[in-house]
């Protein structure tokens, strides 16, 4: 079946509620391999990582979850979002997001663009690619 921008924001909706709860503390950090393909290939300000195994994953996606804890996280808020289909296997998803307390306080913001790949695994975010601040 062929990627649809559609079905990409709806998954990626799902991909934010499982985000939400690791950082909650309602769910094991490994529960995301279920969204992250692996090898992921991550890139930041501060650097290009290749992660080759689901630890390591694991490992850079916790670093950033043990973060959020600490500051109260509750869940995140789209700001903005757009969906770019490449073809009938991948598209580019590019959001701006907004981490907020429970309250409603924001932590901080967040602009990133991931490619959202459907293979035999499933639909995998492939690359995550953080934008500049």
């Amino acid at each position: 079946m062929a990627v649809d921008s559609g079905d990409v924001s709806r998954w990626f909706g799902g991909y934010l509620d499982a985000f939400a709860a690791c950082g909650r503390g309602e769910r094991d950090t490994a529960a995301l391999l279920a969204y992250y393909g692996v090898p992921l290939l991550l890139t930041t300000d501060g650097g290009f990582f290749a992660l080759t195994s689901d630890d390591q994953v694991v490992a850079a996606v916790q670093q950033q979850v043990d973060g959020m804890r600490a500051a109260g996280y509750h869940h995140s808020e789209i700001l903005d979002s757009e969906v770019a289909v490449l073809n009938a296997t991948s598209a580019l998803y590019r959001g701006t997001f907004s981490r907020q307390t429970s309250d409603g306080g924001e932590i901080g913001r967040l602009t990133a663009t991931y490619l959202v790949t459907d293979g035999a695994a499933g639909r995998r975010i492939a690359v995550l690619a953080v934008h500049s601040p």
